[in-house]
């Protein structure tokens, strides 16, 4: 007799910001489970609508947003996921571990998410060897131009303008933002076969988070065996995508998930527009390179953010210089920044200290209106595929934008799938969209979106 994984829905995830969610939706699809990213909190209709689907997808914004936000908006979103009725729920971070006490608490977010499914302890699983995330002995190291870097000497996420990292190891990284033990299942045990006698030791000991490790494909399926089969006593896990990858791996070493046929690759179009809220200089990088392959790369003033009509204005100037550009067959990348040195970083940083204005109000007001940029370049434009980069900005700009939905067409970068858009506005449903986080995609980035 041929095992199968169990019937109905087998995972529902929160992504704590929009282009994490597409990671997730990758692994996911591409690993041949159906599955749909919700821009919106779902309810009984929606649900209804997507039948077949094996997993769901909400994307958040709580990567950017502080405790006191988490503790008012994640606890009706942990309940609706929860009256879905998956097997196993999934608070989705970024892969290095993007957080801090006061904004994109992930000790605040698995404290609300355990409470509110009950667990007895809940695991973390962070390492994704595929995409160069390894976590040893609860430290985090992180690839960067070919080289591992422990993760506070990571030279793009020590400098993180939100949320640098000053500490690798995450028993302590994350001991900063919740007041419950942390414990480690060790990669030692994991490789000698002692999971549960280390699991065993730290519970008894107090741990109510378990940090798992994870170095390679034998640690990723074991890690995937210890979240999966506990699921009924711990329904509710934290992690990258490595989650869904670990899980993915365990599926298949019992026979449960065949191997995926392989997407088609995707098509070349004639014109694309991107929006870039980034400030990582990978993101600077790609944005080079489009340039020097012809794309009208078009700089914003994000020092005019702090006040509403001089923002607006902007916001017509870049409009008009990008639909200019694309009538003359160019493809167009307008961007808030290249990289944390561009001097457009301080100059907004210091109009902020002079305004009444706060950094989360002007951080939206540059997140939206990328997104209603982009949307009128669609439209008016008539394109058919876009690109949105940035981890935070890319969900205030999906928001602007109006979408709806995405569902995963074929792979671009890891991390960063093509996807097709769902949108009650005609214009932008179907539009095919990548989002893309800052530290994603070889330098080609760009480029390669084009097909």
């Amino acid at each position: 007799m041929t095992a199968a994984l169990p019937e109905g829905l087998l995972l529902a995830f929160y992504g704590d910001d929009f282009t994490g969610s597409t990671a997730t939706l990758e692994a996911l699809a591409f690993a041949g489970i159906e599955t749909a990213l919700l821009f919106e909190t779902p309810d009984e209709d929606l649900l209804a609508a997507l039948p077949h689907c094996r997993a769901i997808g909400i994307a958040g914004l709580s990567r950017s947003k502080t405790p006191a936000w988490m503790a008012e908006h994640l606890p009706s979103v942990f309940a609706r996921m929860r009256a879905a009725g998956p097997r196993l729920s999934h608070y989705k971070i970024c892969s290095t571990f993007d957080s801090a006490p006061h904004v994109g608490s992930i000790g605040q977010a698995v404290e609300l998410g355990a409470e509110a499914f009950g667990n007895d302890w809940t695991p973390v699983f962070t390492a994704l060897p595929g995409l160069a995330r390894w976590q040893v002995f609860g430290n985090l190291f992180a690839g960067a131009h070919g080289e591992p870097y422990r993760i506070d000497r990571h030279p793009v996420m020590m400098r993180h303008p939100v949320t640098p990292m000053s500490e690798a190891d995450l028993r302590l990284h994350l001991g900063q933002q919740t007041d419950w033990p942390v414990g480690l299942v060790d990669i030692a045990s994991m490789k000698s076969g002692r999971s549960e006698a280390r699991i065993a030791a730290e519970t008894a000991a107090g741990a109510k988070i378990l940090l798992i490790d994870g170095i390679d494909d034998e640690s990723l399926a074991e890690a995937g065996r210890l979240m999966w089969e506990g699921h009924e006593a711990r329904p509710f896990v934290a992690g990258s995508q490595g989650v869904e990858y670990a899980l993915i791996a365990w599926w298949r070493a019992q026979g449960l998930l065949p191997a995926a046929e392989a997407p088609a690759p995707i098509k070349k179009v004639e014109r694309i527009a991107a929006v870039s809220g980034s400030c990582s200089p990978v993101t600077a990088r790609q944005i080079a390179h489009a340039a020097a392959n012809g794309f009208a790369t078009i700089a914003l003033d994000t020092q005019l953010a702090v006040d509403a009509r001089r923002w607006a204005e902007e916001l017509g100037r870049v409009r008009q210089q990008a639909l200019t550009a694309l009538s003359e067959g160019r493809d167009v990348l307008v961007h808030s920044a290249t990289g944390p040195d561009d001097p457009r970083v301080k100059l907004l940083n210091d109009a902020l200290q002079s305004s009444d204005a706060s950094q989360e109000e002007v951080s939206l007001r540059i997140g939206s209106g990328l997104g209603e940029v982009l949307s009128d370049l669609v439209r008016e434009a008539k394109l058919t595929r876009a690109v949105v980069s940035g981890g935070d900005s890319s969900g205030q700009a999906c928001i602007a934008m109006g979408l709806s939905a995405v569902t995963a067409l074929a792979p671009l970068a890891p991390g960063a799938p093509l996807c097709r858009a769902r949108s009650r506005h005609a214009h932008l449903d179907g539009l095919e969209i990548a989002l893309k986080g800052g530290q994603m995609g070889s330098d080609g980035f760009f480029v390669s979106a084009k097909g």
